[in-house]
């Protein structure tokens, strides 16, 4: 059996991306693909665009990824400081990774993507409509004209769930680096044949990592990282910006 990891939203927290990848190593997991938004948020973005390009088989374009190269101006004070903290030549790795990753295993079409078929900067939380549903199974203009999957996963709200529905699987592998659900870092291990068109074993395991918390806000303190009490808060309580109501379900 193929394993496969599917990592997502790091977002520049290099702390519990090594924490991350040294389970995976653990584990004998063998390739990674990573669903994108390796920056913003946390203070090491340029390290985690190191380590992706170097350890992960496919890196996959998220909505940071596609705004923070843009133009300087356009951008807020604190997405000026994320963009800057980044190496002149990350921009436009950032700003042409690929925006879908299509595989076969054990029989099943799987489409993975960072927020939905439409675009890198729509959202679909993990309450949704049926609309909203059979759009991320959809051919689109962002994942080509490929054969229908039926198994999708994507990031983005930064919390894990799994859905099953109809025959088809939506996933969401939840974040590393500002994970919204508990305050540990999660990804998802897919394992099956890889290239097997035929029906076979195929399984999905969700994983939680614990790291240093307090050891990376310390980090971002010392780089006078902006939005800083944001960014501690969300790490250490799992609440988007000290709300109370989850943001990926509302």
């Amino acid at each position: 059996m193929d394993r496969i990891a599917v990592v997502s939203d790091v977002h520049g927290n290099l702390t519990a991306y090594e924490a991350v990848l040294a389970d995976i190593d653990a584990r004998g997991i063998g390739q990674v693909v990573n669903l994108g938004d390796f920056v913003g948020k946390g203070p090491r973005g340029a390290d985690v665009v190191e380590m992706s390009k170097d350890r992960c088989q496919v890196n996959v374009r998220g909505n940071w990824d596609d705004f923070i190269p843009g133009d300087p101006e356009r951008l807020s004070e604190s997405a000026r400081w994320w963009r800057d903290e980044l190496k002149p030549e990350q921009l436009p790795w950032l700003a042409t990774l690929p925006r879908s990753h299509d595989l076969l295993m054990s029989g099943r079409r799987v489409r993975l993507f960072h927020a939905s078929a439409t675009s890198v900067h729509t959202r679909v939380r993990r309450v949704h409509s049926d609309a909203e549903l059979d759009g991320m199974f959809a051919s689109t203009e962002l994942t080509g004209d490929g054969p229908m999957p039926t198994v999708v996963g994507y990031g983005d709200i930064h919390a894990t769930y799994l859905e099953v529905r109809g025959g088809r699987t939506l996933f969401n592998a939840g974040s590393v680096g500002n994970a919204l659900d508990e305050p540990t870092a999660a990804y998802v291990v897919l394992e099956g044949l890889v290239d097997e068109p035929e029906p076979a074993p195929f399984g999905m395991s969700f994983a939680r990592v614990p790291y240093d918390v307090e050891g990376e806000i310390a980090v971002a303190r010392e780089r006078g990282m902006p939005e800083l009490e944001e960014y501690a808060g969300e790490l250490r309580e799992s609440r988007y910006r000290g709300a109370w109501r989850p943001w990926h379900q509302s």
